[in-house]
């Protein structure tokens, strides 16, 4: 599985960012779909993850409230959705998908990465 996530930038703090990962796949079934974030200096860290058969849908308690992940089926395509933007959001932002059992919570459960996409958010 191949995935390509896009739609980073810079944004003044308060702002709103949509995220995509897009798959090389016709379909997600079966798997989970994660964004994990890693700032210059930290280690990567969770921020939200859907399960493509259920639609259930996990956040970091960094992301509640304020992200908001979906999945578009018709264009095998996973959104995080980001408002209310601080400067402590920047980062790479990575999508995974996963197909072992395991928590979405922990990148090491994840099979596939994308490349990052630069979310910079300006104070």
């Amino acid at each position: 599985v191949q995935l390509q996530a896009y739609g980073g930038g810079l944004v003044q703090a308060g702002g709103s960012l949509r995220l995509s990962c897009a798959a090389s796949e016709r379909t997600f079934s079966g798997y989970s779909i994660g964004w994990f974030r890693q700032a210059p200096g930290k280690e990567r860290e969770f921020v939200a993850a859907i399960s493509w058969s259920t639609g259930s849908t996990y956040y970091a308690d960094s992301a509640k409230g304020r992200f908001t992940i979906s999945r578009d089926n018709a264009k095998i395509t996973v959104y995080l959705q980001m408002n209310g933007l601080k400067p402590e959001d920047t980062a790479d932002y990575y999508c995974a998908a996963k197909v072992r059992v395991g928590s979405s919570y922990y990148s090491e459960n994840y099979d596939y990465w994308g490349q990052g996409t630069l979310v910079t958010v300006s104070s």
